[in-house]
């Protein structure tokens, strides 16, 4: 299976799994023969793991690991063939020495994940060139300095003349990506308009402080300083360990940023819409590979769009009860004006409010914690950290996203928050968006995803993103229950999240398959929705730049609920919350297929 790791959320201590709460039932006991084959089996997808691995400096990083700690991944082409070609052999081979009728159970889902995983990754490997690797959603300009700072330790002298390395490998990486631009353009495939300036406005950001400009350190040359400032060595080498960086900033860096401003300015002039994915050559195939990539399903563009639809009009009744319940008079349009723009809904916009922020998102995620006992029966042990986005990236990152730990416990899970300009900050929707990103959300699927023992680490540190992000949206709705949202406005926050996700399945759709413009998705975003301006063009931009996963989120979100109720509905008084969320997040993160399947033999099983 081709994986590529996300390189790019700590209160108080690491979650530990409460004493007192009861275990959900063990499976039935697997026969030894079997066992042996599932352990072969793990051991088999692990080195198929490694091998992938072994293809990625920056994911070697993200596991804790300094092999190739002086390196940057290969962003050619021909790094995209070699690992298609390497996770055919890898199926070819699994093949040959297994069969899955001498496996037990999860080793028949790894057997079946492994292999619908390589299917999956030849038909999106068809469109191998499509992906932007400069856009409002990032580029290697802000990529390689957030994976520097976060990621790449520094314990001694050696770790520090790789962080070096590093510096000087960024010059071959922006060569790389000026060729892979080039060549797209070459074929019909620009960038849209609106990406090139706030992605040359955050490249530049990066270049600015020392040695760059006159005044304070840049925010690399801050960071390996303080880094090495730490090392117990003399000062001597620390001041030449600090020369030799300020060497490779100015040298190869600094060349490697002229490499992709000139190759931005080179394509600009070609970039002269904001089209969806419909404009580019195949473009219809390409959606729909897309889709049937973000959604696990084969649910076709207009079955999506109309399932957005549905959802935005059951969720302005939900809105229209709480706008009754709070006494607000208008309409919910003037309702949405009111949230965006009403002094008490803003933070103030300075480092104090900016503080503010950060300090109510901790208590929110510790109550949660708190909660987690009565609804869960493992918490992941890894911690978690809430911080604001680096101020020279705020201007291609998204509102609010999460970075998985380190699997060692080196790095503790991060929640992201984006607070660029808190003017455009709701406090209402804080609650919501810390319980998604941090507590009960992502942090509770993807830390203790790594942390299941037995499973082989394709499964532990993968992913599909309706799964995912499906678990994240159902979150928000989960801390209602948990003993959230007891202020209305809090309510509304959570149900105006739960309206964006149905606004991008009509979006992405809208954009990609039905040929809208980009205004026209910025009109039916505002219409429909209380998000700031700055941050509805944010996710429009989101949208044309990444097709097709904007609709994973609440396609996965009303499966895992529809599975619920159907449990519940099943089971009567022998429903256990608990057990139904071990069931869901006890096995990693699969396909809505395989979940089903899971939640149905969960069922079976209950009933006897």
């Amino acid at each position: 299976m081709t994986l590529r790791l996300a390189l790019p959320l700590l209160l108080a201590g690491c979650a530990a799994t409460p004493d007192a709460a009861p275990i959900a039932p063990a499976p039935a006991p697997v026969p030894a023969d079997t066992r042996a084959e599932d352990a072969r089996l793990v051991a088999f997808l692990d080195a198929a793991f490694d091998a992938n691995v072994a293809l990625s400096p920056e994911s070697q990083t993200a596991l804790g690991l300094k092999t190739n700690y002086d390196k940057l991944d290969d962003y050619t082409l021909a790094d995209a063939e070699r690992r298609m070609a390497l996770s055919e052999r890898q199926l070819a081979a699994m093949h040959a020495q297994f069969s899955p009728d001498r496996l037990g159970p999860q080793g028949r889902l790894s057997y079946r994940l492994f292999e619908n995983g390589v299917v999956q990754a030849r038909r999106q490997y068809a469109f191998r060139d499509y992906g932007f690797p400069v856009s409002t959603n990032g580029s290697p300009a802000g990529q390689i300095p957030v994976f520097l700072i976060n990621q790449h330790r520094v314990d001694n002298v050696a770790d520090a003349r790789a962080y070096i390395a590093r510096l000087t490998e960024t010059e071959r990486v922006m060569g790389e990506v000026a060729a892979t631009m080039r060549r797209q353009a070459a074929n019909g495939i620009v960038p849209p308009n609106m990406v090139f300036k706030p992605a040359r406005a955050d490249a530049q950001k990066i270049l600015v402080g020392a040695p760059f400009t006159p005044g304070a350190d840049s925010t690399l040359l801050a960071d390996f300083r303080k880094k090495v400032t730490a090392l117990d060595i003399a000062d001597a080498e620390k001041a030449a360990l600090i020369a030799d960086a300020v060497a490779a900033l100015t040298g190869p860096f600094k060349r490697g940023f002229a490499t992709l401003f000139a190759v931005l300015d080179e394509i600009e002039p070609r970039a002269k819409t904001n089209d969806g994915a419909w404009s580019l050559p195949d473009g219809a195939a390409y959606y729909a590979a897309r889709l049937a990539q973000n959604t696990t399903t084969d649910l076709t563009a207009d079955q999506i769009h109309q399932i957005g639809l549905d959802q935005v009009a059951a969720i302005r009744a939900e809105m229209e009860a709480v706008k009754t319940r709070v006494g607000y008079r208008g309409t919910l349009e003037s309702f949405f004006d009111a949230i965006r723009t009403d002094p008490r809904f803003k933070y103030p916009n300075t480092d104090a409010g900016r503080e503010a922020y950060l300090t109510d998102a901790r208590a929110v995620v510790a109550k949660m914690m708190a909660a987690a006992p009565r609804f869960f029966h493992r918490l992941p042990q890894a911690a978690l950290e809430v911080r604001a986005v680096e101020k020279w990236r705020e201007g291609t990152a998204p509102v609010a996203f999460y970075n998985r730990p380190a699997p060692d416990g080196s790095r503790p899970g991060i929640f992201y928050v984006n607070l660029a300009d808190m003017n455009q900050v709701q406090k209402v929707q804080l609650e919501g968006i810390a319980v998604h990103e941090g507590a009960p959300g992502h942090h509770f699927q993807i830390a203790r995803a790594q942390e299941l023992d037995g499973l082989p680490k394709f499964r532990r540190f993968g992913g599909y993103t309706a799964y995912v992000e499906g678990w994240g949206l159902y979150s928000e709705r989960l801390a209602g229950e948990m003993g959230g949202y007891a202020d209305p406005y809090g309510a509304f926050g959570m149900l105006s999240l739960q309206m964006w996700r149905a606004i991008r399945l009509v979006t992405d759709t809208g954009l990609h398959a039905k040929r809208w413009s980009r205004q026209q998705a910025i009109d039916y975003f505002t219409a429909n929705s209380s998000l700031s301006p700055l941050d509805i063009e944010r996710e429009v931009n989101r949208y044309i730049n990444n097709p097709g996963q904007a609709t994973s989120y609440m396609i996965g979100q009303l499966r895992i609920s529809q599975l619920r109720q159907k449990a519940a509905t099943a089971l009567g008084d022998r429903f256990d919350i608990r057990d139904f969320h071990e069931i869901v997040l006890g096995s990693g993160a699969v396909p809505l297929d395989v979940l089903e399947e899971q939640v149905d033999r969960y069922i079976a099983d209950k009933r006897g």
